[in-house]
């Protein structure tokens, strides 16, 4: 088995490399679970498989082709960018994605040089994440699987972002710091499932940020987070924050209401610049982070992290992880925004890997949810093993 390649957070080269995630996944495909079509009398694959993934649970619509070995063939995807000060509404962000989802799929399928009929699954996000949005992904695929008898495959969006970051940067079996717009949770892997060890209380880190740059009316394009880390940047002054963190868990929502109102007051007294209240707020909320994540390193006895989901592209959040590792003895591996950011190909990937061993969604069945916990999922796809004698 090779070894796992830390990826460079200075540098903008995140593949793994095609012949090391070929080797590294192959092996995790049950032939006998797949449908004879693909298999030759020795038990080997005979055809690449392929998947066409959808993901719409907030305010990105992506639609992405994927191969069994990891290999990205499209990942086109398009985000409803409101003015600033304001968030995104239910209502208009599926009418976004029912605006965007068509061509979405015509550039995908163009760039990837397929047709439909190359197509052996059509995945979705299932949940969890805003309903009306998530209803546009699952009325497509419905629609399509009837017109060309394809099988379809509900995914979680939590676990899709774990086998993203897995598949790209290689790495075999870390911590996850999973951190975006609708979720905060550190994860790790045990006896077929993904656990939660620690998660936020109330709000995510990244709504935390989307709602702090809204006081400070920046732009919400690309991303409220983004513009927040960049203006951070600048930052001089650090201002005290409280820092709530719960055992294994945190706390945002405390944190907000305390920075809205030091803003509005330290601003008018021009005591500070909104750079250093980025700067603040995003030192705060990092070390909470980095403090629960070493946590469940030591209780997992693991050395490595992964980080995924939006907020995982910021470069300050990987630099303090980055040094907590180092002192552990341990790696970090992490992605830029084109896998960090929600997108279609995640779903195409993870959906393919639970086809790979048999696993589909019935017609009936293939509806949405807003709430979906990482840990309700049975990982089929890792450590098969222990998946075989483990019936929970």
């Amino acid at each position: 088995m090779l070894e796992p390649v830390p990826v460079d957070i200075s540098s903008s080269l995140f593949f793994c490399p095609a012949s090391l995630r070929g080797e590294l996944l192959i092996t995790t495909c049950n032939s006998a679970t797949l449908p004879s079509s693909f298999i030759n009398s020795k038990g080997q694959i005979l055809k690449r498989m392929i998947a066409l993934g959808f993901e719409g649970s907030a305010n990105k619509i992506g639609v992405g082709v994927v191969t069994l070995d990891g290999t990205i063939l499209s990942n086109p995807r398009h985000t409803y960018i409101t003015p600033p000060g304001q968030g995104f509404l239910p209502r208009e962000t599926a009418h976004h994605h029912l605006q965007h989802v068509l061509p979405l799929i015509k550039e995908a399928l163009e760039t990837a040089q397929i047709t439909l009929k190359d197509v052996d699954c059509l995945c979705y996000t299932k949940g969890p994440g805003m309903g009306a949005p998530l209803q546009i992904s699952a009325v497509v695929v419905r629609v399509l699987s009837q017109l060309w008898k394809i099988p379809i495959v509900g995914v979680n969006h939590c676990v899709a972002h774990i086998e993203m970051g897995r598949v790209v940067t290689g790495a075999d079996d870390p911590v996850v710091l999973y951190v975006s717009g609708g979720n905060t949770q550190v994860i790790a892997y045990s006896e077929g499932r993904y656990r939660i060890f620690g998660e936020t209380i109330d709000i995510a880190i990244g709504n935390c940020l989307d709602r702090f740059a809204r006081v400070l009316m920046l732009s919400n394009d690309p991303s409220p987070g983004y513009n927040i880390e960049q203006l951070a940047k600048k930052g001089e002054k650090f201002i005290d924050l409280p820092y709530v963190v719960k055992g294994m868990d945190v706390s945002f929502s405390g944190i907000l209401s305390y920075i809205e109102a030091e803003a509005e007051q330290k601003l008018k007294k021009n005591e500070c610049t909104p750079a250093d209240l980025c700067y603040s707020l995003q030192e705060t909320l990092f070390a909470m982070l980095v403090e629960i994540t070493e946590r469940a390193m030591a209780h997992c006895d693991k050395k490595d992290v992964l980080i995924v989901g939006g907020v995982g592209c910021n470069v300050r959040l990987q630099e303090m992880m980055k040094v907590m590792c180092g002192e552990r003895g341990g790696k970090l591996f992490a992605t830029d925004d084109r896998y960090c950011i929600d997108n279609g190909a995640m779903i195409a990937y993870t959906g393919l890997l639970e086809y790979a061993h048999g696993n589909t969604t019935p017609f009936e069945e293939s509806t949405f949810t807003q709430r979906f916990r990482t840990d309700e999922v049975w990982a089929v796809w890792r450590d098969d093993k222990k998946n075989a004698s483990n019936t929970k």
